[in-house]
């Protein structure tokens, strides 16, 4: 007797909707030129190609994203990297910047109306369940593990959520749950979250991801849409709303975080700060990361250049071309120079005679001799004059360029462009 066939993955009939519209102000000069989940991670990717990947290899094959705020750079990347989607396997890809779509307006008021103004091409394509998913978060996560608790609980919206430091919980939306995670109260970003009962130094908070069934969440967006009174936000609006008149339940990380096995923790980073996202890129050097890039069971796609091998030129005591614990990428070329601890994007120059520790250095920069650099964020394309000395002197750090309250300089071009001025 064979065997009973085991059901169809839910992810195979779900529509995964990313909302990549925000700027990230606390990430300063980095996003003056792009929206944050365009700003690069990791020395190859995208800040988004972790929500985006998440999706495909949980078997999500239809996503939408959403985009406004300085969204070229978003638009381009997603275009060269994520093409690959083919309408004949019904597979779909949309980019969705905010269009006049329902009014003269035209732009999305809140997360809730980003997805509202975009019903008509959500409903086409007739998808069962909605995976809502922020833009802007490092993390490996399997989706259908939550599609499965979502559709199990019979839960209006089911709210992905971790454990964070309660006090660290003030920019988050923060939950009260009972024994059987259904969600008794939300509160988005509390001046003062509440802990969790049974762990009062905790708090439980929203990692701004939600599963609904199409059907349901069509009609409280039409709902939500018509309430003057209401901002048109999920965290703020249509997640409280269901709280008091539905039926919502947490779903907690750790029962989908997705590990390659030798990870401490179930890692998920907000990187919205200059200090957090350099931090979490210099994690990535560490002998076992807590967030593990070469795990090929789950890829984190992205597009990648066309670049040649990494360089390293000369040996000569005192020039030697070198760099230890640390990430670089292909067509970067380190000559003469010492780096340490630091994570390199595509193409980059360091000429002779540099010490380079703790730094995050975007694609394109050029380090110009004798420079000495620790605990910086260098920005794109970025040419640093020779001599440069960044880390070493707080006060004279702080003059010249983005110094933040952790000791991490953040330096673009136009702040070294008024050194000369």
């Amino acid at each position: 007797m064979s065997p009973l066939p085991s059901p169809a993955p839910l992810a195979r009939h779900a529509m995964a909707y990313v909302l990549a519209g925000g700027r990230g102000t606390r990430l300063m000069e980095l996003t003056e030129r792009r929206v944050k989940p365009a700003v690069f991670f990791g020395a190859k990717s995208r800040i988004i190609d972790f929500a985006l990947s998440n999706a495909i290899n949980s078997g999500i094959r239809r996503i939408g994203v959403a985009t406004q705020y300085k969204a070229h750079s978003l638009i381009r990347h997603m275009q060269r990297g994520w093409s690959f989607m083919r309408a004949e396997r019904n597979e779909s890809f949309d980019i969705l910047p905010a269009s006049q779509r329902v009014e003269e307006a035209g732009w999305y008021s809140g997360t809730a109306d980003a997805v509202y103004q975009n019903l008509d091409i959500i409903e086409s394509y007739g998808p069962r369940h909605m995976v809502i998913l922020a833009g802007d978060h490092v993390y490996k996560m399997d989706y259908e593990l939550m599609l499965q608790q979502h559709e199990n609980s019979g839960a209006d919206v089911t709210v992905g959520c971790i454990e964070v430091p309660r006090m660290e919980a003030t920019g988050f939306g923060v939950m009260h749950v009972d024994a059987e995670d259904r969600i008794t109260a939300f509160l988005e970003k509390p001046a003062d979250p509440p802990g969790m009962p049974d762990k009062p130094e905790m708090a439980l908070a929203s990692m701004g991801i939600y599963v609904f069934n199409t059907e349901f969440l069509a009609r409280e967006l039409r709902r939500d849409a018509a309430d003057p009174n209401s901002s048109h936000d999920f965290g703020k609006d249509l997640v409280p709303y269901i709280v008091q008149h539905g039926r919502a339940v947490a779903h907690r990380f750790t029962d989908s975080c997705v590990t390659s096995g030798v990870e401490e923790e179930a890692y998920w980073r907000d990187v919205g700060t200059v200090d957090a996202y350099w931090q979490a890129n210099i994690d990535l050097t560490d002998v076992v990361p807590s967030l593990n890039l070469y795990d090929r069971d789950w890829p984190i796609w992205t597009y990648s250049e066309l670049t040649p091998p990494a360089k390293f030129v000369f040996d000569d005591e005192g020039r030697r071309g070198m760099a230890v614990d640390s990430l670089v990428s292909g067509g970067c070329i380190i000559s003469g120079s010492h780096v340490a601890r630091s994570v390199l994007a595509h193409n980059i120059r360091v000429h002779s005679f540099c010490d380079i520790q703790g730094a995050v250095l975007l694609p394109g920069v050029i380090v110009n001799r004798h420079a000495r650099l620790k605990n910086v964020v260098v920005d794109s394309g970025v040419k640093l004059p020779e001599g440069l000395v960044v880390g070493e002197d707080p006060e004279e750090d702080a003059r010249r360029f983005r110094r933040s309250a952790k000791g991490v300089t953040l330096i673009t071009q136009p702040m070294i462009d008024a050194l000369t001025a």
